[in-house]
């Protein structure tokens, strides 16, 4: 990775994929996620999936994405129980894609 490569991941802007395993849904989960992320000034979204997870892209500032990284793993909703959260494709960016962080369904 290029000096100018490092420079960027550290204060730049970036995207990662995550999804987040056990009781997940029906504890208002999507919510509590778009509000942590918005708090954070996260960009993305958040959806159910019908394997009973719940999956999200987040784009931002590098330390903004780990701290929202953090609570997936180990905060979530007050009634949520996390069993794992995976992250995939996270990637340096120049923009965000989204202007907000949305609930899909």
């Amino acid at each position: 990775m290029s000096a100018a490569a490092t420079v960027n991941k550290k204060i730049g802007l970036i995207t990662t994929d995550f999804e987040v395993f056990g009781k997940v849904q029906g504890v208002y989960f999507r919510k509590h996620t778009q509000r942590r992320a918005t708090e954070l000034g996260l960009k993305g979204w958040v959806m159910n999936t019908a394997q009973g997870t719940v999956i999200g892209q987040l784009q931002g500032p590098q330390g903004a994405v780990e701290d929202m990284k953090v609570w997936l793993q180990k905060v979530g909703s007050p009634k949520a129980k996390i069993e794992k959260a995976a992250f995939r494709n996270e990637l340096p960016i120049n923009n965000c894609a989204f202007r907000t962080f949305e609930i899909r369904r």
